[in-house]
């Protein structure tokens, strides 16, 4: 099966001649559906990269393909229609006075008719759970609501590919399950290709793959279960581990036997209930 997107050895700088260019031999592909996790310390390359995919930055060296077509500067207004982002904060993303005037936007610029966008508007705010805010303020919103309406203007456009650029970093636990709760449900509903930039492991634990990215480089691919196992390397690249895998180091330090391989956290309450509370 042709990846949806496909990425080879991708160069990139922000100044010439840098030492370090933001982007250096960069390659993976990522198939149709997918949920794919690029994380990495700041500066490692995360932002810059989701910003190649829809054409934002264009490489210097390289080739990035999108829905089989590779990225140029004739089609990049034609492969970001099929590239939605939601970015960090979503007070930079709204231009409506009301919830719906802000999801119609995009639609409007893209010059869809009026029938159809009202059903297109109505549909996003449903599947977000905004519909009954439709004729609020942005303003009077919560950080998750705010960021729950960001997310249907980009599913009112029907992109094949969502990317959350840090999309629930400024946003509090619950907000944050909020988000990745609503993009899980229309991930699932419409067979949609997610790409998640992110700094939160636990976000990360929902992908189906995670990029680790560090000064640039693509440094480790894997599935959650193969990242995470890695423990301390993790730390090592400056990231955190998820709370069942500091859990079990604790435990181990402590001559407790724990499972070698991933644990969720529901996995550790169960192991923790059924091997260790209950002997």
């Amino acid at each position: 099966m042709q990846p949806i997107i496909e990425l080879k050895n991708i160069e990139f700088s922000y100044q010439p001649e840098e030492a370090s260019p933001a982007l250096n031999d960069v390659s993976f592909s990522i198939q149709q559906g997918e949920w794919i996790a690029i994380i990495g310390h700041n500066g490692s390359g995360k932002s810059t990269l989701a910003k190649t995919i829809n054409g934002l930055l264009l490489p210097e060296a390289g080739s990035i393909s999108v829905g089989g077509k590779e990225l140029n500067e004739d089609n990049v207004w034609e492969i970001r229609r099929m590239v939605g982002m939601v970015f960090q904060n979503p007070d930079n993303q709204f231009v409506g006075s009301t919830v719906e005037d802000d999801v119609a936007f995009g639609l409007e610029n893209q010059g869809i008719p009026r029938d159809e966008m009202l059903i297109r508007v109505k549909d996003a705010l449903e599947k977000v759970r905004m519909d009954s805010f439709a004729t609020r303020e942005p303003a009077r919103l919560s950080g998750g609501q705010k960021q729950r309406v960001a997310i249907a203007g980009v599913v009112a456009l029907r992109p094949d590919i969502i990317i959350l650029d840090e999309a629930t970093s400024m946003l509090d636990p619950e907000g944050r399950e909020e988000v990745i709760s609503t993009i899980k449900k229309i991930k699932e509903a419409s067979n949609l290709t997610v790409i998640s930039i992110t700094h939160d492991i636990d976000e990360a634990a929902n992908a189906n793959r995670i990029l680790v990215m560090k000064q640039g480089k693509l440094v480790k691919e894997g599935t959650p279960a193969e990242i995470f196992s890695a423990g301390t390397e993790l730390v090592q690249v400056g990231l955190d581990l998820p709370f069942p895998e500091k859990l079990k180091i604790a435990l181990k330090e402590r001559g407790v036997v724990v499972p070698d391989d991933y644990l969720t956290e529901e996995r550790m309450v169960d192991w923790l209930w059924t091997s260790v509370l209950n002997k």
